[in-house]
């Protein structure tokens, strides 16, 4: 369907009239990328892309196109009766709109189904819960689409209409007298969407969306921690005009344990000692993730001294192995004693050799001396 010399946009483009809006949309950045100015020097380059650019603009969009099909370069409306649907419009607009998701210069309407917000859920687990990973059911609330109008926002039985300020262009042109310049802004009445709802539906009041709860459950897996955050596609609220959900973020709380200390993939625990347990060695009971091992504390075993309990840690996030358990030993000194304790402290004492305080320079403040030097 071709007047004079202007070339049909289905030609232009390449596509067949039953082309879908994804075979449109391909064609024309193929073509975009091949004759766009900033990349194609050759002469008639531009108006080869502004040529393209004008058959998109119109294939693009569902009423253009359709009015297009039935009356051709033909269709009433504008400029003496010819279809010009670029009337006011940056010829290189629509380049910057599918490639980089927004308009060269200048504000441009928002008309299409727009995805819906993100949520954020606040999930508290047990100390073991993150370790071994668990599955939580929750409940929130979202957004969905109203069951009575559908998202149109429309009371049932009735359609919204046509926006007679812009008359469904989401845009209103005012063409200021000096230098003949063209200022386009939203709509004030349609709120940029083309259309506004004559009757709204009683049960959304015109949005379209109605909040419900919504219960899931949420798989966690082995290894999380507190600083980390679960992210459900598709779980947000829904977008307004029907557009998609959101996600849903689900942000780990971590309790502390009454005996462990996670640090990365191990697992701390300090173990308390008796001052027989350290001085002569024993095979003491420690408490692992996993329940009680047996553990060989050797004799003259000193605060601070570590041991590791291979595999005893936490699993590495969705990989295979676990960290280590490390064992922190502590001499705990009595501070109370009975008769029968005191005399047997007292005799243990007669038996060791007698010390003063510079004759060796071991423990912390000798380690420190022999760190620095001194």
């Amino acid at each position: 369907m071709t007047t004079g010399a202007k070339r049909d946009y289905y030609e232009v483009l390449g596509v067949s009239r039953t082309a879908s809006q994804d075979e449109i949309k391909k064609a024309f950045r193929r073509l975009a990328r091949q004759y766009h100015p900033d990349v194609n020097k050759d002469p008639g380059a531009e108006a080869k892309f502004k040529e393209i650019n004008e058959a998109y603009e119109v294939l693009s969009d569902e009423q253009k196109r359709a009015v297009y099909d039935r009356f051709g370069h033909n269709a009433p409306g504008s400029m003496g009766g010819a279809y010009d649907p670029f009337e006011g419009a940056d010829p290189f607009s629509t380049i910057f709109d599918a490639f980089f998701g927004g308009a060269a210069a200048g504000p441009r309407t928002q008309r299409g189904p727009q995805r819906g917000a993100d949520l954020r859920y606040s999930l508290r687990l047990s100390f073991e819960e993150a370790v071994f990973g668990t599955e939580k059911e929750i409940e929130y609330r979202r957004l969905e689409v109203c069951p009575s109008c559908r998202g149109s926002g429309a009371e049932p039985g009735t359609d919204p209409v046509r926006c007679p300020k812009c008359h469904g262009s989401g845009e209103v042109r005012q063409r200021a007298p000096l230098f003949n310049m063209v200022t386009v802004t939203t709509c004030d009445q349609c709120g940029g969407t083309g259309f506004v709802i004559p009757i709204p539906c009683r049960e959304c009041r015109g949005e379209g969306r109605v909040r419900h709860l919504r219960r899931i459950t949420v798989k966690v897996p082995a290894g999380v921690d507190g600083n980390q955050q679960i992210r459900i596609s598709g779980e947000g609220d829904a977008g307004p005009r029907g557009g998609p959900h959101g996600n849903l973020y689900v942000a780990l709380d971590v309790q502390p344990h009454p005996l462990f200390v996670r640090e990365g993939n191990d697992i701390i625990l300090e173990l308390k000692l008796n001052v027989a347990q350290a001085a002569l060695g024993e095979e003491v009971n420690v408490p692992t993730l996993d329940g009680v091992e047996k553990m060989r504390v050797p004799p003259g075993t000193q605060t601070g001294q570590t041991f590791r309990l291979r595999g005893k840690g936490v699993p590495f996030l969705r990989q295979q192995g676990r960290g280590d358990q490390i064992v922190v030993t502590r001499v705990v000194v009595p501070e109370r004693l009975n008769e029968h304790q005191r005399r047997l402290f007292q005799e243990l004492a007669r038996t060791f050799e007698a010390e003063t305080p510079g004759d060796r320079d071991e423990g912390f403040f000798g380690r420190i001396k022999d760190a620095f030097g001194l």
